[in-house]
């Protein structure tokens, strides 16, 4: 039904038959979360085999004890394996500890406080800092700015990627702005890949936003493809080399969500200039990170061939806890006008829009009945959706029977509040 052609009595009718549905679903007491994503203990069992892969063995290639001090950039194996995920050379690579948040945190407070370009590139010495800020996105990108006294300004996203007109405009019209937050193939939580025209514009921003610019490019879900047919993305590393950009750009990865999510290996490439800035300021903070966890990495994945067929373990997993919210959804929203949704075909998230003014209404009712989702606005700076309407969905952690549960209620949730703004309205 289009609630938007319905009559006031069928809107009564229909919204005492859903309040009797969501009374029996607070009846059955329920406790399912769809808060974040998490890869599932199935998942997470796939990379079982790093335990012991050693076999007290902890040398690597060049003799080099893995064990000790050192290596402040990483182990050369590590960085070449995370270079061919990446696209790029083993020399842009710097490889950390056991994720790739930490690193960015560390490269926004090194380039706020010390500056990638020299003692006088320090954006705390250039009055206030501003970030663009693509939304929907990621809280945890909002966070770290927020933390640092960054301000976020929120760029529109579309089917492409961020609106790139509005992004050049606001970088050439203030100069404050000194960055710009990208989830570019399988975006959380939309699920779209940048188009190429959209990485080739990003290669540009350089020469009109200014030298003390960068795009922090967290490819998180480089490899992490539902299917096989999943749209490539854009080199741009490769792209800004051509333009003379190659300072512009920051491009970080993990293993987060390949092996260990807790144990994994974060890595980051960049220009030669913001590397050496980079492990300038590393090295007050550490004599190095886990090499040990590094090489255990190398021995597991061992090259692009074997990441890609653990990568299809995952999807194998991953595919059918997307498909049974999809179908939910199709089945019981498509030939409606309550909500629209995106279908990734990668990555962890489904990014889903109410009507206006609706989102935090249908999360309450849901927690309410025992299901927990993201809170709203977490996809917007400072938690403030200005329309109200985006939710997350985190398909990945719970069982397949778990998550037909809570999408059952949640679209229960989510026709409750639809109907009842409409009988308000009329």
């Amino acid at each position: 039904m289009r609630l938007s052609q319905a009559a006031p009595q069928q809107l009564r009718e229909l919204e005492q038959s859903l309040s009797e549905q969501y009374q029996a679903f607070q009846t059955a007491k329920l406790n399912l979360d769809l808060t974040r994503g998490k890869p599932s203990a199935e998942q997470l069992s796939l990379s079982n085999e790093l335990d012991g892969i050693l076999n007290g063995d902890y040398r690597d290639s060049s003799g080099t004890d893995l064990r000790n001090y050192g290596g402040l950039d990483g182990l050369p194996e590590a960085k070449q394996l995370f270079a061919d995920m990446l696209g790029v050379s083993a020399e842009d690579i710097l490889v950390g500890g056991n994720g790739s948040l930490p690193m960015m945190y560390f490269s926004l407070q090194t380039a706020l406080s010390q500056g990638l370009a020299g003692k006088d590139s320090a954006w705390n010495l250039q009055g206030p800092v501003k970030f663009l800020a693509p939304v929907p996105g990621y809280d945890r990108h909002f966070t770290a700015c927020q933390h640092l006294g960054i301000e976020l300004i929120p760029v529109a996203m579309n089917e492409h990627g961020p609106d790139m007109d509005q992004v050049e405009a606001l970088v050439q019209a203030d100069p404050s702005i000194k960055g710009i937050w990208c989830v570019p193939r399988f975006s959380n939580p939309t699920g779209i890949v940048y188009s190429d025209e959209v990485v080739a514009r990003m290669a540009k921003l350089g020469h009109i936003a200014g030298e003390h610019f960068r795009i922090f490019w967290d490819n998180a879900y480089a490899v992490h493809s539902l299917d096989d047919n999943a749209p490539a993305l854009a080199n741009l590393f490769e792209l800004c080399k051509s333009a003379g950009t190659e300072d512009s750009v920051l491009i970080f990865g993990s293993t987060s969500k390949i092996t260990f999510a807790g144990a994994g290996v974060g890595f980051m490439a960049a220009s030669a200039n913001n590397l050496n800035a980079l492990k300038d300021a590393l090295g007050f903070s550490t004599i190095g990170p886990d090499k040990v966890n590094q090489y255990r990495h190398v021995k597991f994945l061992k090259d692009q061939a074997t990441l890609t067929a653990h990568m299809q373990k995952h999807a194998a997993i991953m595919k059918p806890r997307f498909d049974a919210v999809l179908e939910q959804l199709n089945a019981e929203l498509a030939d409606g006008d309550i909500a629209s949704w995106t279908a990734p075909q990668g990555g962890y998230f489904i990014s889903l829009d109410t009507r206006p003014g609706l989102a935090k209404q249908v999360i309450q009712l849901a927690a309410d009945a025992g299901v927990k989702l993201t809170p709203a606005g977490a996809t917007f700076p400072y938690g403030k959706d200005p329309e109200d309407r985006n939710i997350r969905i985190a398909p990945s952690f719970p069982s397949i029977e778990d998550l037909k549960q809570a999408t059952a209620v949640f679209i229960t949730c989510l026709k409750l509040a639809t109907v009842r703004q409409a009988l308000a309205q009329q």
